[in-house]
């Protein structure tokens, strides 16, 4: 089975934002996220692989037999949108993107241009959301 490219690294994150977020607005939202989502979860960001900063972490194992690690929480100041990783109930979802602002969403992925595009509260909402619902989907960690 292939082994998991996205782990827990030492790597600095305020290298990272740095020297890789070139944009100054999308550098200064990274930092503010970070704020955010430590106020919510009580965490510290770790770099996972080389462009997620992730806040904790679970062990997940799939039907299929894959398993891994993963963050709780995390985002990615990528070049054309912050992609959020924040995994909220099914039950939950629609409610909670409808209220967050403007985005783009997949299954496993939120993705915002700006923090100033989106509703900071339903984002809190949405992390401590998420938070509840992983550790419904994997009590053992």
């Amino acid at each position: 089975m292939a082994k998991n490219k996205t782990i827990e690294t030492n790597e600095s994150i305020v290298d990272f934002i740095n020297a890789f977020v070139e944009d100054e607005a999308k550098r200064n939202d990274s930092f503010k996220l970070i704020q955010i989502i430590q106020e919510i979860t009580g965490l510290e960001p770790k770099m996972w692989g080389p462009s997620i900063i992730g806040f904790g972490n679970y062990h997940y194992k799939y039907a299929s037999g894959h398993e891994g690690d993963a963050p709780l929480v995390g985002f990615s100041p990528r070049k054309a949108a912050i992609s959020l990783y924040i995994y909220v109930s099914p039950e939950n979802k629609d409610e909670l993107l409808s209220k967050l602002g403007k985005h783009k969403a997949t299954k496993g992925c939120i993705y915002i241009k700006k923090l100033a595009d989106i509703d900071i509260e339903v984002l809190k909402n949405m992390i401590s959301f998420s938070l509840e619902y992983l550790k419904i989907l994997y009590p053992s960690n």
